[in-house]
Formats: C-alpha cells, sequence, structure tokens
C-alpha cells in the first residue's frame, strides 16, 4: 500500500497528469488505493490553492494541463528552498540516536522526493554534507518522558550518576528545556535537592518517572539567558568574568573565524593575536584553552591561569611517570 501523505498524493497526482495520459478520478483512486472522493478533493485543491491548470478532457476521459509544461514542485518551492531543505535533512544526522529522528527524516523525504532533480536526485546530501559526531546512546523511553514533563511542566524523577562517580543517587527535577551539544542531549531544569538550576546528562539517567507535581515555568527559565552572550556549548553557567587569552600560529585563525562571545575583541601583538571576551561558562572555557596546546596560554582571569598551569604540571607528572 502507498504511503497516504496528502502531500505525496498531490505529487502522484501531478506526476500521472503531467504524463499525458489523461488520468481520471477512478483509475488515480486505484492505483494509490484512496477513494474516488479524496482524489476529487485533491485535484480541487490543486486547482483552487495551487493554480494548477487542470482541465478535463471528455473524448480521452481524463484529466490534463492546459499549460503543458506546469508542474506542482514549480510551485511549491525554488532551487534555493530545495537545496535548504537539503541541508536541512543533512543537519538532522546530528540527532540521529533521538526518537523524532525517523518521523522528522520521513517527513522531509515526503517532501524533497517529488521536487528531486531528476539528474542528479541526491546532489545537496552527497555533496554538502555534516560529518558525524561521537553521540551518546539514548533511551526512548528516557526521551518520551522528558518531554511529556516539558509539555505539561510536570515534575519529573530519576536516578542520575554524576560524572566520574560510579553510584546514582535520586533527583526530582522541573525540566525546563533539553539542550543538544557534541552529540549529548542535557536535561536543563531546577533541582529540588540542590535548591539551583542544573544540567543532567539523558545518558545518566535511569528510571524516570513522571509525577503528577505541575510547576510554574519562570519567566527567565530559557537557558540562553544563563550563557548570557558567551557561546561555548551547554554548561549551567556561574560567574560572569573577563577573558584574555593569547592565541599563537594556526590558533590565531582557529579563534578568529569563530564567534565566541558577543562581546569578543581580537586583537593583533606582532605574529601573535590576543582575544578578550566574557563568560559565565569557566570550565567551558578552560577546556578550550587546554585543547589548543602549545597554541594558546590564559592572561586574565588569575583563576583560569592557575587551573591551566595545573593542568600543564599533572600532565607532566603523568610523562614523567610513563618515562619512569
Amino acid at each position: 500500500m502507498k504511503t497516504k501523505s496528502g502531500l505525496n498524493r498531490i505529487y502522484f497526482i501531478d506526476r500521472k497528469i503531467a504524463s499525458g495520459k489523461y488520468p481520471n478520478t477512478e483509475e488515480l483512486a486505484r492505483e494509490y488505493e484512496v477513494s474516488i472522493p479524496t482524489i476529487s478533493r485533491d485535484i480541487d485543491f490543486m486547482r483552487d490553492f495551487l493554480h494548477a491548470p487542470i482541465e478535463y478532457d471528455a473524448r480521452h476521459r481524463g484529466y490534463y494541463y492546459s499549460e503543458k509544461t506546469y508542474r506542482v514542485p514549480g510551485t511549491f518551492t525554488s532551487a534555493e528552498e530545495m537545496q535548504a531543505i537539503g541541508i536541512v535533512k543533512n543537519l538532522l544526522s546530528l540527532y540521529k540516536d533521538t526518537p523524532i529522528y525517523g518521523t522528522a527524516q520521513q517527513l522531509l523525504q515526503n517532501i524533497t522526493a517529488p521536487l528531486s532533480d531528476k539528474d542528479n536526485p541526491s546532489w545537496v546530501e552527497d555533496r554538502i554534507v555534516v560529518p558525524p559526531v561521537a553521540s551518546a546512546e539514548l533511551d526512548s523511553a528516557v526521551w518520551a518522558t522528558i518531554t511529556e514533563g516539558l509539555r505539561k511542566n510536570q515534575k519529573i524523577t530519576f536516578e542520575y550518576q554524576n560524572a566520574g562517580n560510579k553510584g546514582y543517587k535520586s533527583r526530582k527535577v522541573h525540566p525546563y528545556q533539553l539542550l543538544f551539544d557534541s552529540g549529548v542531549w542535557f536535561l536543563y531544569g531546577h533541582s529540588e535537592e540542590r535548591k539551583a538550576i542544573r544540567l543532567f546528562s539523558l545518558s545518566r539517567m535511569k528510571k524516570v518517572q513522571l509525577t503528577k507535581e505541575l510547576f510554574l515555568l519562570p519567566k527567565d527559565f530559557s537557558y540562553l539567558n544563563q550563557a548570557d552572550g558567551s557561546y561555548f556549548g551547554v554548561f549551567s553557567g556561574g560567574k560572569k568574568m573577563r577573558y584574555r587569552i593569547a592565541v599563537y600560529e594556526d590558533s590565531i585563525s582557529w579563534a578568529r573565524e569563530r564567534c565566541w562571545a558577543r562581546d569578543q575583541k581580537i586583537e593583533d601583538i606582532g605574529d601573535d593575536a590576543i582575544i578578550s571576551f566574557t563568560s559565565t561558562q569557566y570550565d567551558k572555557v578552560l577546556e578550550w584553552v587546554l585543547s589548543r596546546g602549545c597554541m594558546a596560554m590564559p592572561l586574565e582571569p588569575e583563576q583560569l591561569v592557575k587551573d591551566w598551569h595545573w593542568h600543564i604540571h599533572e600532565m607532566r607528572k603523568m610523562k614523567d611517570g610513563m618515562s619512569g
């Protein structure tokens, strides 16, 4: 049986009429396995809303386009829009391990399949690519329970394993938002145990249950308010500090080509550069500096400099231990 998507059916009718074989409602309904009234409504819709030049030929007992070059795709979307949809399909791959992936992929496929370039139908997906990222496994039941809590503003309970710990602890949380960062989904919400906003990795949750208790969603609930203009990914935030980081060689272009914070500034110092900005995401900034190895060095704040030196010292100890 063919997919009963209304959009797919419209394109099916369009192809049949454009073929010049004068299909009628009975033939179309039989081939697509739907009722004749359904096909009749589709044809009315195509005439009234898509302005399709559909005429009935009594001699051939079927429909034809009075404008032979007309096709529904020309009404539905432009080449630029088609390319944008193709790119969205590739971006969707980042969400492959979530329960929404299959439904979203099928929806986009229904839209794009009838509109694709006949000579090269998959050129956008083949030539504009989103490489896969390391992702955490996600339990569909966990996702379903959390999204239901988001929708109804209901508290949820679960067992949670903090990073670096083997055991689990009970949590009761007011779910505010789901956040996605580098292949991992996080729940952002108010923890009753900690009496504060916290982030929870969905992959480290178990026994997730929806309670009957409702909560009032704060006006300033959004994570974007906490990030406060810095763009280092998902982090629960903290005190806002000013950062100055010296960058060298290839890290200069790496830092310059991205916007790390709303108030970011880059100052050239000879062959080197200093990037400055404010952020509430201390741990993420430290991670960012360490990731550049010898091509980045923190200048401010003092705490960042101290932590950077500590990591270097510990790495040197590890190296010396391995050498011994």
